[in-house]
């Protein structure tokens, strides 16, 4: 890839801490970020993450070591906190070292952090408020991924415009910390670093690449999806918490509204214990994300995705992606640097 003379100096403390050259990190996605995508993003100079999810502890360890045969270069696994698995995945990276732990979900235990830190490995934790950024600091994370309410998949309710003023500009001297949610061009990425970002995540845009495995069809939705179409789920009442999933409307995300309502009836009526009533919301989530990135099920399972669906209309190659990226954020500097002048 080609020189970025302007962009280099602004995303040296990002990939110093990632160890890597260009510090883009392509966000973990439950059946979507597995070891061939997550190697062709490491092999093209950039930061992924294997999703953990609720892949039984053999299979992410088999997938460790899969992504370790396609490429030399630091990679992340990402742990649910809410998955069941949690704790046994946890425990397995005490054996499987890895380079990078990335917290998602929920947010991790103080000594959750310190296990996975005494692992060798650098802590990198999701925040959508101000607050849970504080105490992710607190508890010791290497790193923020900030994360607005535009992305993919589980989300806060705070825009990425919003947190960038909370937290980036409050705590950018004390850790790194890298924005996700609505991040899918270059120019973005280019003020980002401009405002004190160690670096950008994207995961929409890495659905749309040739290294990415999913079924063609889901990729077809999402190349003609309109940047409204990626919704966030609602709440229906406090009695069963949810956290909020953005994904494309169709049927299935119909048929989650309507699974929320019956459970909150059979809570009513005693029939059901609130820890089994969530379990059931994440186990639909998952079950149906499978059907429509493996199967092709574009009109009953989960499209999940970020706002940025809007942005894309294309499949290209990972390296293509991040050369655009890259190349677009150096000339949105050159036309900074001329507009200050």
């Amino acid at each position: 890839m080609a020189e970025f003379k302007q962009l280099n100096p602004l995303m040296k403390r990002g990939a110093e801490f990632l160890n890597v050259q260009y510090p883009v990190i392509c966000g973990a996605m439950t059946w979507v970020s597995e070891p061939k995508l997550v190697a062709a993003v490491c092999n093209a100079g950039c930061f992924a993450c294997i999703a953990g999810g609720n892949a039984p502890t053999d299979i992410l360890k088999k997938q460790i070591e899969e992504t370790r045969s396609l490429t030399d270069k630091p990679f992340a696994v990402n742990l649910i906190t809410i998955a069941p698995a949690y704790k046994e995945h946890l425990a397995m990276l005490k054996e499987v070292k890895v380079p990078y732990i990335v917290f998602a979900g929920s947010f991790p235990k103080e000594k959750e952090i310190l296990e996975a830190k005494e692992t060798g490995a650098k802590v990198m934790c999701f925040a959508s408020t101000i607050s849970i950024a504080e105490r992710m600091i607190k508890y010791g994370a290497d790193a923020i991924i900030l994360e607005g309410s535009e992305a993919g998949g589980h989300i806060g309710h705070v825009s990425t415009v919003i947190l960038m003023q909370q937290v980036l500009f409050r705590f950018a001297d004390q850790v790194p910390i890298f924005i996700a949610g609505g991040m899918s061009t270059g120019k973005m990425m280019a003020h980002a670093l401009l405002m004190g970002a160690a670096g950008i995540q994207m995961g929409t845009r890495f659905v749309m690449t040739e290294e990415c495995n999913v079924h063609p069809a889901f990729k077809d939705v999402f190349r003609r999806a309109a940047a409204r179409d990626a919704v966030s789920t609602p709440q229906f009442d406090s009695k069963l918490p949810v956290v909020a999933v953005r994904s494309l409307r169709n049927k299935g995300l119909d048929n989650f509204g309507k699974l929320q309502l019956k459970l909150l009836k059979e809570l009513e009526a005693g029939t059901v214990h609130r820890a089994d009533a969530q379990a059931e919301v994440e186990k639909y989530w998952i079950g149906a994300l499978r059907r429509a990135a493996i199967e092709g099920d574009v009109d009953f399972g989960s499209l999940m995705a970020g706002q940025s669906v809007g942005l894309v209309d294309e499949i290209v190659s990972v390296k293509d992606l991040i050369n655009e990226i890259l190349t677009d954020a150096d000339a949105e500097l050159v036309a900074v640097k001329n507009k200050l002048a």
